[in-house]
């Protein structure tokens, strides 16, 4: 068997090639990280039989896709440690405190020749841009996310009334009154009529004049500072709240028209949208690299982490909490919807909660449940059938 261990960099990447019985084929040596490095790396294999060959590497992010998708078009078995993996081997392995690049890709080999860990098998392309997509997802939200709390304190200056006289500060309404009228005083002075148009045009008639009312006699009667720095600080928040937000629909019809391409039962559990079953299969990845539902648990750092000394074993532990951040909070969202809607997984988390656990610690029981069902039907291409 041939172990070719890979400490992935940036712009490098440093490899390191043994056999079975302890020979070194190739020392150390380094790769750039483009098309010729790839090959080079590919030219030094002494290829006799694909599957007497294993390589391994440690995720590291987006610097290894390329190299990924290079190996696995030229289909040769790939391994890719978790960073926690390869750390605390290093720490069984050597007592001295040395951490290279040449280290590294000597020390991924050795795991290789250890470990019977399953080769990463080519996920494909539709689960690749999936993944891209969700994420890109996340990014955008977060960005709009923190514009929403910008919006929230200019309001708390210039109108801090304003709250309490609408639903929400973050509805169609509230955005079209403050785009029209971007200060306290241009509120506090429009008129009445052109007041209720703006108001009822962008709630779908749900605010009228009674409304209008209430809102201009709430600026009448504001402590807001009127600032024109402000105005227009809020007249460019709101914008970009607008211009994201269309993106995100943009992102997510992507997302939506992938998903019907795939055709995953994961759409068939009660809760799970096309945006949430698409990061919790984007993020699952090849299903069949795990072979328990335990194992996909720990990937999604839902397991519980566990204490025992002598004789003294913890019972009340926390979730290990890692692996996959995006993973793990889609099953805690998809455990919180989906306890609403199956009874199943409703009794079942009240009967957690009737045990005496916090809210959010019943949630995570009904998340492991559900990875475990999850689990069967992603493996078996089955739809869910509620039980009876």
């Amino acid at each position: 068997m041939i172990y070719i261990g890979i400490d992935v960099a940036k712009d490098k990447h440093d490899c390191f090639i043994v056999n079975s019985d302890g020979e070194v084929i190739k020392d150390v040596f380094t790769i750039k990280n483009n098309i010729k490095g790839f090959k080079t790396l590919l030219n030094a294999i002494p290829i006799s039989s694909k599957e007497d060959i294993k390589i391994g590497l440690e995720a590291t992010g987006h610097y290894s896709i390329n190299l990924i998708r290079f190996l696995s078009d030229n289909q040769l078995p790939l391994i890719i440690f978790n960073p926690l993996q390869t750390n605390l081997f290093r720490k069984a392995h050597t007592l001295r405190k040395t951490k290279t690049d040449k280290t590294d890709a000597k020390l991924i080999a050795l795991m290789l020749s250890s470990s019977d860990l399953k080769p990463h098998l080519n996920i494909s392309y539709h689960l690749n841009e999936l993944k891209s997509l969700t994420r890109h997802r996340s990014r955008i939200k977060e960005q709009s996310s923190k514009l929403k709390i910008s919006l929230s304190r200019i309001i708390d200056i210039m109108f801090p009334e304003l709250p309490s006289v609408v639903y929400s500060i973050n509805q169609k309404s509230t955005y079209a009154l403050l785009k029209k009228f971007t200060s306290t005083d241009a509120i506090a002075n429009a008129h009445l009529t052109k007041l209720t148009t703006v108001l009822r045009n962008s709630s779908k008639g749900k605010y009228g004049k009674e409304k209008a009312t209430e809102i201009r006699d709430a600026a009448r009667n504001s402590i807001g500072t009127n600032s024109p720095a402000l105005s227009f600080e809020l007249s460019q928040t709101l914008r970009l709240i607008t211009l994201l937000a269309s993106e995100i629909k943009t992102i997510e019809d992507e997302i939506k028209a992938l998903m019907n391409k795939i055709q995953s039962p994961i759409l068939s559990v009660p809760g799970i949208s096309h945006t949430l079953g698409s990061i919790i299969i984007a993020e699952i990845g090849d299903i069949n690299r795990f072979d328990t539902p335990s194992q996909l648990l720990a990937y999604a750092g839902l397991d519980p982490s566990t204490y025992e000394s002598g004789k003294f074993k913890a019972t009340n532990t926390r979730m290990v909490k890692r692996g996959s951040p995006y993973l793990r909070w889609a099953l805690l969202e998809a455990a919180r919807l989906i306890s609403m809607r199956d009874k199943t997984f409703k009794d079942y988390y009240h009967k957690k909660k009737s045990e005496g656990k916090h809210y959010f610690v019943a949630r995570s029981h009904v998340a492991k449940k559900l990875v475990r069902v999850l689990f069967h039907l992603l493996t078996n291409n089955k739809e869910f059938v509620a039980q009876s």
